[in-house]
């Protein structure tokens, strides 16, 4: 049975953020997740999650300044203390709040720096990385971004993520696939879901419609073969809806009802 988890940073935004814990449980989700959670103190999320009955799966390390455009540090040469700090913050938030995943974000490579460096940059903030997440239990991801949303994304293909990890090559490292960034920069999605699935590297997924990414059941790609070729592909992993719904989240659900937990 596939297992589903809430993005709280994108729907039920008719809701307080704690509170959009509560109307995911209500609605059925035994998960959420979030991008960035750092507004609000991780003993608060923790309460709100227990009182929900529901897991906190995934989070994403601080981008940086976001106002300023930044969308991760782990590119960035010049910014290494910066990156180590949000990793630390990411994992301080995991422990307390008991995630097991974390995206650590690469971002976009600054202007007039070469990409061999840039490159090497990543790989030693992600060595460095791994250790850290070992010693704490947890599993950072790397998520290939389309060139759309994040203009200029270090990291855009899923055979460039899993040639990363398979490098690096530290058990406490994964890909995050999200079917909608990779139907826009590369599409054919089933088969490299068939492709990459069973090579244990991917650790989570993500999906929203296209182009819109709104509700599952609205655009391009056909959600409902392609959650059938998952569960036959046998992944046990969750799998994020990080969509903005098109109007009230709840209205939108109806693509849920299959996998809906009652309560």
């Amino acid at each position: 049975m596939l297992r589903f988890a809430a993005n709280i940073s994108m729907m039920y935004q008719e809701f307080p953020f704690v509170e959009r814990i509560a109307a995911a449980a209500a609605d059925g989700f035994q998960a959420v997740e979030c991008q960035f959670p750092y507004e609000v103190a991780p003993k608060v999320l923790k309460a709100a999650l227990t009182a929900a009955n529901v897991e906190m799966v995934l989070l994403n390390t601080p981008p940086g300044d976001f106002s300023k455009g930044d969308r991760g540090l782990g590119v960035d040469p010049a910014r290494k203390a910066e990156f180590r700090s949000a990793v630390h913050k990411a994992i301080e938030y995991a422990l307390e709040l008991n995630t097991s995943l974390i995206h650590v974000m690469a971002g976009i490579p600054p202007v007039n720096v070469e990409a061999a460096r840039v490159r090497d940059t990543f790989f030693q903030n992600l060595a460095w990385a791994a250790e850290q997440l070992k010693d704490a239990n947890k599993c950072g991801l790397i998520e290939p971004i389309n060139t759309r949303d994040i203009p200029g994304y270090f990291l855009n293909h899923q055979s460039k993520a899993h040639a990363i990890v398979q490098a690096i090559g530290s058990p406490h490292l994964g890909v995050q696939m999200d079917l909608y960034h990779m139907q826009i920069v590369e599409g054919d999605v089933a088969k490299k879901l068939h492709h990459f699935l069973p090579t244990g590297r991917v650790k989570h997924l993500q999906f929203a419609g296209v182009p819109a990414r709104a509700e599952p059941d609205d655009g391009e790609l056909n959600f409902t073969y392609l959650f059938n070729e998952i569960d036959a592909l046998g992944y046990e992993g969750w799998i994020g809806a990080e969509y903005r719904p098109a109007g009230n989240t709840r209205d939108g659900l109806g693509w849920f009802a299959p996998y809906r937990t009652k309560r």
